[in-house]
C-alpha cells in the first residue's frame, strides 16, 4: 500500500470510508512528548508528524472529519492556544496528496500564532483547511452552501478550541453558511452583526508594511515605484487600489483569474497595468523588474528556485508562510540584498478585523485604525521599523527577529482563561470525539 501520507488524497478518503473512519485527529501528548492518533490505522501518519523538523511545531491537534453528507474532507489545525482561542480562516483548495493537505494546515496554523501574537491579540493560532474534489461538491450554490454548513458543525463540535473565519476560497456568504450552524467563527457578513471580508484592510496593512521597508532603506515613498503582484484576488485587488491611491507608476500582475484584468482597469483608470493570466504554480512575475514584489497568493514561493531571479529590493505581501523553508530561504534572501517584510508582521489586518467583532463594531473604529496608524508603538508602521532597526543592529535576517519577539508573546497566557485551549484539545481525544 503506498505510504499514507503520500496517497492521492481521493486515495485516502477512500481508504478512511474503507476502514469506517469519518473522524479522525492527531493530538500532542505533552506528558509523553509525542503524538496520539484517534485510530490505529493512522498511527504512521502520528510517526510522520512527530518526526517532521519543518512543519510541525508540536501543534496541540489536528482534527478532520469527511463531511456526513457531502464526503468532503475538512479539517481544523490548532498550533497553539497559550493566548486564546485557535483563530485563523478556512481555505477550500486543491491539494494533489494528503501529505500537502497536512503540511498547509499546519504551516497556516503556526502561522496564525505568531500573527496574532506580534498584533498583540488574545487569540492563539490555527486553521482551517478543507479539500476540493474529495467529496460531492458540483460546484452548485446548493451545495457549495452544504459544504460550508457541514463545517459550521464541525466547528461546533471542537467546542471551541478553534474560531474559524474567511480563508483563499471562501467567501463571505460561506461565512454567513457556516454562522448558521455555530457561534465559533468571526468575518461573519455585515448584514449578519459581523466584520464582513477581511481583505481590505489586510491590504491596507501591507501597504503599511511597504512604507515602512521603504522609509528603512531610504528609498521616500511609494509614489513613482514599480510594484510585482501575485495574485490580484480577494487582497490583490484591494493591495492595487491602494498602490494606486499613493502614486504607483506601474504595477505587474498575475493571476490564475482571466477575469481579474478588467476588474482592476475598471478600478484603476490611468494606472499603468501590465497583467498576465497564468497557470497554477506559475511564479514568473516574482522576476519582473520592480521597485516591490508582493506575494499574493499561495505560500511556499519564496524558495532556491525563484529567489535567485527576483530584482526588487524589497518583498512585502499579504499570502501565508511564502518562504518554503523559513530556516533557509530568509537566509537566501538577505544574501541576495532583498529585504523581506515577513507576511505575520504585515498582513495582520484581516484577523485583526475579525477578533475585534465579538466586542462589537463602530465605523472608523479606532481600534482598528491604530494597526494601520503611525503613532501606536506595536502598529504595523512602527513595529515594522523596530524591528528593521533591531536585524540592522544584530546582523539577522528580519524574518528572525521577528519571528523570535512572535515566539516570545504566543508563549504568554491569556490573562483571564490561561491555557483553555489546550485543555479543550485534550478533552476531545479523551472524550470519544472521533468514534
Amino acid at each position: 500500500m503506498t505510504e499514507l501520507s503520500r496517497m492521492p488524497l481521493d486515495s485516502f478518503c477512500a481508504f478512511l470510508r474503507q476502514e469506517g473512519i469519518r473522524r479522525f485527529f492527531f493530538v500532542w501528548d505533552n506528558e509523553n512528548s509525542c503524538v496520539v492518533s484517534s485510530h490505529p490505522q493512522l498511527q504512521p501518519l502520528a510517526e510522520f508528524l512527530q518526526a517532521d523538523t519543518r512543519d510541525f511545531d508540536r501543534h496541540e491537534g489536528f482534527f478532520a472529519q469527511l463531511g456526513e453528507d457531502t464526503g468532503v474532507l475538512q479539517g481544523a489545525s490548532v498550533h497553539r492556544t497559550c493566548r486564546g482561542q485557535a483563530a485563523g480562516g478556512v481555505r477550500y483548495w486543491k491539494y494533489d496528496t494528503f501529505e500537502d493537505y497536512l503540511r498547509d494546515g499546519l504551516r497556516l496554523g503556526q502561522g496564525m500564532t505568531l500573527k496574532n501574537a506580534l498584533a498583540g491579540l488574545w487569540w492563539g493560532g490555527g486553521k482551517g483547511v478543507m479539500a476540493r474534489d474529495t467529496g460531492i461538491d458540483d460546484g452548485s450554490p446548493e451545495l457549495r452552501r452544504r459544504v460550508y454548513e457541514e463545517y459550521g458543525r464541525f466547528m461546533t463540535s471542537l467546542r471551541g478550541c478553534y474560531v474559524t473565519a474567511e480563508d483563499v476560497g471562501t467567501a463571505v456568504s460561506d461565512m454567513a453558511a457556516i454562522f448558521s450552524q455555530t457561534r465559533f467563527t468571526t468575518c461573519i457578513p455585515s448584514e449578519l452583526g459581523g466584520s464582513g471580508n477581511p481583505s481590505v484592510p489586510t491590504a491596507l496593512g501591507v501597504v503599511r508594511g511597504m512604507e515602512a521597508a521603504l522609509t528603512h532603506l531610504g528609498l521616500g515613498t511609494l509614489e513613482g515605484k514599480t510594484v510585482a503582484v501575485q495574485g490580484l484576488g480577494h487582497v490583490g485587488e484591494p493591495l492595487v487600489s491602494f498602490l494606486h491611491e499613493r502614486g504607483v507608476a506601474r504595477i505587474v500582475g498575475s493571476d490564475i483569474d482571466p477575469s481579474r484584468d478588467a476588474a482592476l482597469r475598471a478600478l484603476c483608470p490611468g494606472l499603468d497595468l501590465d497583467l498576465r493570466t497564468v497557470e497554477r504554480g506559475d511564479n514568473s512575475v516574482l522576476a519582473e523588474a520592480a521597485d516591490i514584489v508582493a506575494p499574493c497568493a499561495t505560500g511556499g514561493v519564496l524558495n532556491p528556485v525563484t529567489i535567485p531571479g527576483i530584482k526588487a529590493r524589497i518583498v512585502c505581501g499579504a499570502a501565508n508562510n511564502q518562504l518554503e523553508d523559513p530556516e533557509r530561504d530568509d537566509r537566501l534572501l538577505e544574501q541576495a540584498g532583498i529585504l523581506y517584510m515577513p507576511d505575520f508582521l504585515v498582513n495582520r489586518m484581516g484577523i485583526v478585523a475579525c477578533a475585534d467583532e465579538q466586542f462589537g463594531s463602530l465605523d472608523d473604529d479606532p481600534a482598528i485604525a491604530e494597526h494601520v496608524g503611525s503613532e501606536w508603538d506595536n502598529s504595523i508602521y512602527r513595529l515594522s521599523l523596530r524591528l528593521l532597526e533591531e536585524a540592522g543592529a544584530s546582523g539577522r535576517p528580519l524574518a528572525r527577529v521577528a519571528l523570535d519577539l512572535a515566539r516570545k508573546r504566543s508563549f504568554e497566557l491569556h490573562p483571564i482563561w490561561g491555557h483553555r485551549g489546550a485543555q479543550i484539545v485534550r478533552s476531545l481525544a479523551a472524550g470519544g470525539w472521533a468514534e
